[in-house]
This record gives structure tokens, sequence and C-alpha cells, in this order.
């Protein structure tokens, strides 16, 4: 399954829950977003050509992170980009969520593995700001 978390007409989040399963390819982002995601299920002989990559300048104004859950259980929050809060998911291992624009925390609901992705370099103190995060009551999980 395939969740789009969306506010505003921003899209926040994309989550790609443990059991997607399709043939052939497929990405859930456009071909102008500065990260990409996408999902290949290929079979048994199937080949892809080697290939290397060329230097092609890119401009990248907003850090987006992909985040793979190896084991656990974690709760992301999301807010606009004001900082408000907007409403929360829950991933479970196997799950994989591309954080594409406003805000974001996470609380482990279990003891968890992630692995991240995301662009760099990474810029330290100018790469984000933090804010409060939303208290407990005023959860909306998804």
């Amino acid at each position: 399954m395939i969740e789009n978390i969306q506010h505003n007409n921003l899209l926040l989040a994309i989550i790609i829950r443990s059991d997607f399963k399709k043939e052939g390819i497929e990405f859930f982002t456009n071909d102008n977003d500065s990260q990409q995601l996408g999902y290949m299920s290929r079979p048994e002989g199937y080949v892809i050509e080697p290939h290397r990559h060329n230097l092609v300048p890119r401009k990248v104004h907003l850090t987006q992170e992909v985040l793979l859950v190896r084991s656990g259980k974690i709760r992301v929050d999301f807010y606009d980009n004001e900082q408000n809060y907007v409403q929360s998911a829950v991933l479970e291992k196997g799950d994989v969520i591309l954080l594409s624009d406003g805000g974001h925390g996470f609380k482990m609901l279990e003891e968890s593995e992630l692995i991240e992705v995301k662009q760099g370099p990474y810029c330290g103190d100018r790469d984000k700001v933090r804010f409060t995060p939303v208290d407990d009551s005023n959860l909306k999980i998804r």
C-alpha cells in the first residue's frame, strides 16, 4: 500500500508499506523532485545493464530524507512549514518513508533500527530548525 501524507496541497511524505508489491517498476515521485523514490520487482534473470551516472549540475533547495524501518515500530509526526502539527503515522518493520516537505519528528514505540538516506553535504546547524513536538494528548494517528 502507498500512502501520501498531504496538507493544504503540500506533499509532506510518501509511505510505502512493507506489503506493497507490483510487477515491474514504479516511481512515486515526479521527474523534477530533488529526491527520487521508486520500487522495482524483476524476475530471476532480469538484467539491468551496467551503467554509470553523468556529472549533471543540480541545485537542491530542501533536504529530503528516505527512511527504511529495519526493525521495530516508530511514530512519525508531521508538521507544516509553519511548525503546526498536522497528523501522525505509525511505521513498522519493512516500511519506507520519503519525507518530502514540511517538518517531522519521531518517537520510537519499540526498540527500532532505521536506515536514512538524504542529500548532502550536511550543513550542521544551518540545515534544520528544531521546535517543540506535539503533546501526546493531541495526536491524530492516521
